[in-house]
């Protein structure tokens, strides 16, 4: 089985009807819990064997991690793959960016999953099998003037990515940084650009289905993605 936070929308959708195509089971959370119905439906029609399993989560508050681990290690299932994808963009800047914005952005990009994989990993190291896939973002190597706390907790994401990394290499778990830049998802919608600007979510989950395909001695560390025309500029939007 696979587990995906935030799956029913964008990049976390598309993984997991990349991994549920292949024939794996998927668990995943939303704060939505219409979202989560409507995913099972579409992937129920689309594909009568798969099993997905959903719940409805606010993974930025500590207790609801807590809760959604709960639910996906009481399946009973072997994990062979946590994705990391829960996270929010608001733009900002730090000198004068709302009051609370930090906080905000580290419990929902950084410490979701940092709990969530705390969580579930030890199944993981018993079996010295599995990969951790965190969605990270251009933005956790590139800063830029909007950028504000997004730019920070996406900079941390990357950090524990890497020292998670050094820690599972003895225990045969693989851990990977994905990187993407724009991507058409809701934090695009109302703005104005030409199709070949955006990457498409089925992009970033062919990668993640790519890198958890390789042989147990190979390991994707990091996978940077863009458009191929480059990052968008402020004169495009």
């Amino acid at each position: 089985m696979i587990v995906v936070t935030g799956g029913t929308k964008g990049i976390g959708k598309a993984i997991i009807e990349r991994f549920v195509r292949e024939g794996y089971a998927a668990a995943t959370c939303s704060r939505n819990l219409e979202d989560l119905e409507s995913l099972k439906k579409e992937l129920g029609d689309k594909y009568p064997e798969a099993e997905i399993y959903a719940f409805r989560a606010d993974l930025s508050q500590k207790q609801s991690c807590v809760e959604f681990v709960s639910f996906v290690n009481g399946l009973g299932k072997e994990i062979v793959s946590l994705v990391n994808n829960t996270g929010v963009y608001i733009p900002g800047q730090v000198h004068n960016e709302e009051d609370g914005r930090l906080e905000m952005m580290i419990d929902t990009n950084l410490y979701s999953a940092y709990y969530i994989t705390r969580g579930i990993i030890s199944g993981m190291i018993e079996r010295k099998d599995g990969h951790i896939f965190n969605i990270c973002s251009t933005a956790s190597i590139t800063p830029y003037a909007n950028g504000g706390s997004y730019c920070i907790s996406k900079y941390a994401m990357l950090g524990m990515t890497k020292a998670l990394r050094e820690e599972m290499k003895p225990h045969g778990v693989k851990v990977t940084a994905i990187m993407p830049g724009a991507t058409k998802t809701a934090s695009w919608d109302g703005v104005e650009l030409p199709e070949e600007r955006l990457m498409k979510s089925t992009d970033v989950a062919d990668v993640i289905w790519a890198s958890h395909s390789l042989s147990p001695s190979a390991c994707v560390e990091e996978i940077l993605l863009r458009p191929q025309l480059g990052d968008i500029s402020d004169d495009e939007l």
